[in-house]
């Protein structure tokens, strides 16, 4: 098998996080930062309208596999309850606020964020021979500064990010942008992800060969679907790879 290219899941792959948006602390931040921009909401009313929104955003998608909008959410937000105050800031700060709204909510609800042990040396011994890719779910607001914030920036292209598209893994048309801006065929490249539904079977749709990380997060069982490869600890994914090469 002659491999071209990896392309890999981000959380739960190649960074070990912990986050929790339910916490009510994060909704009185967020409840006293609304409130110098006008719009004035108790902290639980705030809670209760993201998660409605993101609800409303995947009930009104056609998508069989939905993503929400985390900045589209905060963009309704404000939308909905708005002053006049609100309403006079300037242009530039209201087209940007939803933006900075939802990277408060993700760095707030953030606990743990850094990389699984060996990442950095395998992924820099890989790079000098292949071509790195993502095609990882999370929001576009954030998932690329995250890759920046544990050391990891400019290592990928593509990164495709789920957010970005409306829709999710296993969605196969999130690895078929990949291979097409890599212009490689399914043969050519190895998906390492750590959800056997939505990396492995996911990717195995296009017939892409699968490497299983099975780390400490994602769904570790799926009837009827079976990785190629099974890795413990990253650093293996290099066995991983020699396997394949010499099939």
């Amino acid at each position: 098998m002659v491999i071209k290219g990896l392309i890999f899941d981000i959380n739960g792959t190649l960074t070990d996080i912990l986050t929790n948006e339910w916490h009510d602390d994060i909704y009185r931040i967020l409840g006293n930062l609304l409130a110098y921009q006008g719009v004035t909401l108790a902290p639980n009313a705030v809670k209760d309208l993201y998660f409605q929104i993101m609800k409303e955003q995947r009930a009104e998608s056609r998508e069989p596999y939905p993503e929400f909008d985390a900045v589209g959410i905060f963009r309704e937000i404000l939308t909905r309850h708005a002053s006049e105050f609100t309403r006079r800031l300037p242009p530039e700060k209201r087209e940007q606020l939803p933006i900075f709204l939802a990277e408060m909510v993700r760095a707030a609800s953030c606990y743990r964020l850094q990389l699984y042990d060996g990442v950095a040396e395998t992924l820099r011994q890989l790079i000098s021979k292949y071509q790195l890719a993502i095609v990882s779910d999370g929001q576009s607001a954030y998932a690329v500064a995250e890759l920046n914030a544990v050391g990891l920036s400019g290592l990928f292209n593509p990164v495709i990010i789920s957010g970005h598209f409306g829709f999710r893994k296993p969605d196969p048309r999130l690895f078929e942008t990949a291979l097409s801006i890599m212009n490689m065929a399914p043969s050519e490249v190895l998906y390492v992800g750590n959800d056997m539904y939505r990396d492995v079977y996911g990717a195995q749709q296009l017939g892409i060969k699968t490497v299983f990380f099975r780390s400490n997060q994602g769904q570790q069982e799926k009837e009827g679907v079976q990785p190629d490869y099974i890795i413990y600890g990253f650093p293996e994914l290099l066995n991983a790879v020699q396997f394949f090469e010499k099939r």
